[in-house]
């Protein structure tokens, strides 16, 4: 992990407000330096030699994205993934599943609709696009 990565990570959780603790370091570190978004099991096994263990990991994530530090996205295989970022209040945005890979991206600037029209009584808190198609990675050239 790098210095300045562990150093933002530490930086972000202190302005919570909350205790930083180096469990939290560490994730928000590692999803601050990676690309794309993560299932819980895929950081379980890239953090291995971190000595985190499933529920740590997943207490860890929740604390997270409830503090707007990381942003999960349910792909469409119902399975959780993590990415660093703001959370779901500046998380409106597209996002592309892949459907050989299963790798989901975040498509931020695919336009979407700004006001979805509701019956009386409900209220948006959040909304979620998911696009699935082939990534350029799965595409078979012609």
């Amino acid at each position: 992990m790098q210095p300045s990565i562990a150093s933002q990570a530490e930086e972000k959780i202190r302005a919570t407000g909350a205790r930083v603790t180096r469990q939290r370091v560490i994730v928000l570190a590692f999803l601050l330096g990676r690309g794309g978004s993560l299932t819980h099991h895929e950081i379980l096994d890239q953090l291995a030699g971190e000595a985190l263990d499933p529920v740590t990991l997943y207490r860890v994530l929740e604390w997270l994205t409830e503090n707007e530090l990381v942003h999960r996205i349910a792909g469409a295989d119902q399975v959780w993934r993590f990415s660093a970022g703001a959370g779901h209040h500046a998380h409106e945005h597209a996002h592309f599943q892949c459907t050989k890979c299963d790798v989901v991206t975040c498509f931020t600037d695919v336009p979407l609709p700004r006001k979805i029209k509701l019956p009386a009584g409900f209220q948006t808190q959040e909304v979620d696009f998911l696009i699935k198609g082939t990534c350029p990675n799965c595409v078979k050239p012609g």
